[in-house]
């Protein structure tokens, strides 16, 4: 660690929003990670405050030791603001379960809260580990457009170079043991982030969720568990960690499952543009009138408005917006960036006012 530790730089156009690379005009992103625990270390769930902190160290000492990356970040998530965590859930670099203050048994130690951390690759941001999430580690590559066997490449490098230090709990019969029965096994988790607003327009959302849910497939929103699809954006992963390989899953993803969700979002975005151009050019439109003229826009509302733009970006049906900077105000609306870029907590309807203030800036022609 240097003297002058590294930070991230939030008004940035982050990995995952780039709008480049394979099928970017629906996927905007593919992710691969891998949970892990230590041996000999009760998991963080089952641990006290005295086990957690000393996982906590072990993990960061490999992390820093093991140069993943030219310059990483480590943020001790339990002594950070809640903005803060706020901040890195927006841009996907940990989980809402990761950002939230969780008791701790044992008596006090650092922190205000239950110890744990997180590693960013900078200035990329394409590797980040949790550590003490629901597993000691919480390993992701995440990269722009559909690559996700570059981000296995990339994530498997680290795992070795992580297992190389960290002695991980592991079953010959079961393979790697989580805390989540659902991830023993491989313990890897592959998802792309799609935008699908052609499917919604046409109402063939529902029938692809559906088909997803019985190849035994989670279809979640944009922030994941839990979260809902705002602006028309769904992550799909594998739920199936035991009995297959890692290149297994890889292959139904990539090569099978994901390239005929693209197919049908571009065949509906087709079938729009010829028999509801009409229509279509009415919604963008208004969309791009809202927003560039609004005095109050809510979160919701502003993606869902930039999902119409980003549509029509990438139609090209609006000619002077490009790709990139609606994805980048996809960041830029949401409340805690709001906040960092302008330098000030706000209230919700504070928020309200400043993002419209914010978009009418960006989008002025």
């Amino acid at each position: 660690m240097t003297s002058n530790p590294p930070k991230l730089s939030f008004e940035s156009r982050t990995e995952w929003l780039r709008g480049e690379g394979r099928a970017a005009d629906v996927v905007m992103s593919s992710r691969v990670r891998l949970a892990r625990n230590l041996a000999g270390c009760p998991f963080p769930h089952r641990g006290t405050r005295v086990h957690r902190q000393a996982s906590l160290q072990l993990c960061r000492r490999a992390i820093i030791g093991a140069q993943l990356s030219p310059t990483i970040l480590w943020a001790d998530l339990h002594q950070a603001t809640p903005l803060e965590r706020l901040l890195l859930v927006e841009r996907h670099l940990i989980s809402k379960h990761h950002s939230k203050t969780r008791p701790c048994q044992g008596p006090p130690g650092p922190g205000p809260d239950d110890p744990r951390g997180v590693a960013i690759s900078l200035p990329d941001e394409r590797i980040s580990i949790m550590v003490n999430e629901e597993d000691h580690l919480r390993i992701q590559v995440i990269r722009t457009g559909l690559a996700l066997g570059q981000c296995w490449e990339e994530i498997d490098v680290v795992d070795n170079r992580l297992e190389a230090q960290l002695p991980y709990a592991y079953s010959q019969r079961f393979g790697y043991l989580t805390a989540c029965p659902t991830n023993v096994g491989t313990g890897l988790r592959m998802s792309v982030m799609l935008h699908l607003p052609g499917l919604r327009l046409t109402g063939d959302i529902d029938r692809v969720k559906r088909a997803a849910t019985d190849m035994n497939l989670a279809v979640r929103g944009f922030y994941g568990e839990g979260s809902d699809a705002a602006g028309d954006f769904y992550q799909i992963s594998n739920q199936t960690t035991l009995g297959k390989t890692e290149r297994q899953v890889l292959d139904e993803l990539e090569s099978q499952i994901i390239p005929k969700v693209i197919e049908y979002e571009r065949v509906a975005r087709r079938t729009i543009v010829t028999k509801r151009l009409g229509a279509i050019e009415d919604q963008i439109y208004r969309a791009l009138g809202i927003l560039s003229n609004a005095r109050l826009v809510s979160t919701e509302e502003a993606m869902q408005l930039l999902s119409h733009l980003r549509l029509g970006a990438v139609l090209g049906l609006l000619k002077n917006i490009d790709q990139a900077v609606v994805n980048h105000l996809m960041l830029l609306v949401q409340p805690a960036h709001l906040q960092k870029v302008l330098g000030r907590e706000m209230d919700q309807d504070q928020r309200r006012s400043a993002r419209a203030d914010l978009l009418r800036s960006k989008l002025a022609r």
